[in-house]
């Protein structure tokens, strides 16, 4: 097998993303690596990370493997989640207080703290536009980091996440009452929330 069909291989295995060390596992060099991007049969896309030139890279994938301590929030899994259609400028993360991420990312995103005890809470998998899982956060705990984080979301944002979030129907107000309670926003919550249900 030639390297194009190693990567090829690779690429259809990895939704599309090359890492350098599954390459390597599987026979090329980094130097093979810097050969083929400088043909532009395969992109870097970040550090240590290509994708074939003819395809799109996804995003989302991508920061997501170069950290598992990201969770996509705010404005990011509003869109995730179809709660808002605008796609976000830059992506919103959140990772615990106890952690942190590198200044590369820190450049790319608006990223969020928060305590350690709540950072799992609502946590799921959803599907990227490019039909691949990350880590996010469901509709309620959205609802609180955006209500929670009020100044840095924008009105147009905010005011549609919320009018969207009431008038789903798939909306659970015993998880979004027990969220806000933890994060202390339950009365935040109720105040935006009673006029729309």
């Amino acid at each position: 097998m030639n390297s194009l069909e190693i990567l090829k291989n690779i690429s259809k295995k990895h939704n599309g993303i090359i890492l350098t060390s599954t390459a390597i596992i599987n026979g090329l060099t980094r130097s093979n690596l810097s050969k083929l991007c400088k043909k532009g049969i395969i992109t870097r896309i970040a550090n240590g990370q290509y994708v074939l030139t003819e395809e799109l890279d996804d995003e989302l994938l991508s920061m997501q493997l170069r950290s598992k301590k990201i969770i996509f929030s705010h404005e990011t899994a509003l869109f995730l989640l179809g709660i808002s259609d605008r796609t976000p400028f830059e992506h919103s993360i959140t990772i615990s207080t106890s952690k942190s991420v590198s200044t590369i990312m820190r450049n790319e995103c608006k990223v969020y703290h928060i305590k350690d005890e709540l950072y799992d809470m609502g946590k799921v998998e959803l599907i990227t536009p490019m039909g691949n899982k990350v880590w996010a956060y469901d509709m309620e705990r959205t609802i609180c980091d955006i209500v929670r984080n009020r100044k840095r979301i924008s009105d147009e944002t905010f005011i549609s996440a919320i009018k969207n979030y009431a008038a789903n129907p798939k909306k659970n107000l015993i998880n979004l009452s027990m969220y806000a309670s933890k994060m202390n926003i339950l009365s935040k919550i109720r105040k935006y929330l009673e006029v729309l249900l």
